[in-house]
């Protein structure tokens, strides 16, 4: 074991130790290094319906939902014209993106199917009800709707028992 392979080790036991981190805690936001600025926004807030905040001329634009300041940064300072990275390679699997109700990630279904989107897979996790789809430079989204916590599924022990099975597609499409 390398020396920095003990210090990894040494920090991970003493995080176990540790109070858990506060429950308010969130991510804020993603930023992606895209190829073309027009064509990811026109994913993003054309297809998708987020809401353009800001531009930096060519080079860069932030985009919401709901008016805040940014939920997705998009930027090519320095990917301008670049192919996406290879498949198996280190690097972003994907960005989820919440929808507060299934209503609306119907609705979210339905802006990809318009555009003719298709969709890598789409899932039950139980927990969590999922569709799986690449943006114009082949990074992975995730769209999904939360369950209530109290109908996670959950295991004898109680934790939590997240699956993954067929999302009734058609069922999501009745929605709203």
């Amino acid at each position: 074991m390398t020396d920095h392979d003990k210090a990894e080790a040494k920090v991970a036991d003493d995080t176990k130790k540790d109070k858990p981190i506060d429950a308010n805690v969130r991510i804020g936001h993603v930023h992606l290094k895209v190829a073309d600025i027009e064509r990811s926004l026109g994913f993003y807030c054309g297809v998708l319906g987020f809401e353009l905040m800001q531009r930096y001329g060519d080079q860069a634009a932030f985009i919401s939902a709901g008016g805040y300041h940014h939920h997705i940064a998009i930027n090519t300072w320095e990917s301008l014209g670049a192919s996406p990275p290879p498949r198996h390679a280190t690097g972003l699997y994907h960005l989820a993106i919440v929808y507060p109700t299934r209503a609306a990630l119907a609705d979210a279904l339905r802006r990809l199917m318009a555009a003719g989107i298709s969709l890598d897979g789409a899932s039950d996790h139980g927990v969590s009800e999922a569709l799986y789809l690449r943006d114009p430079d082949e990074n992975g989204v995730e769209l999904y709707v939360d369950r209530p916590r109290e109908e996670w599924p959950r295991n004898p022990d109680g934790t939590l028992a997240i699956v993954t099975e067929r999302l009734d597609v058609d069922g999501l499409l009745k929605e709203g």
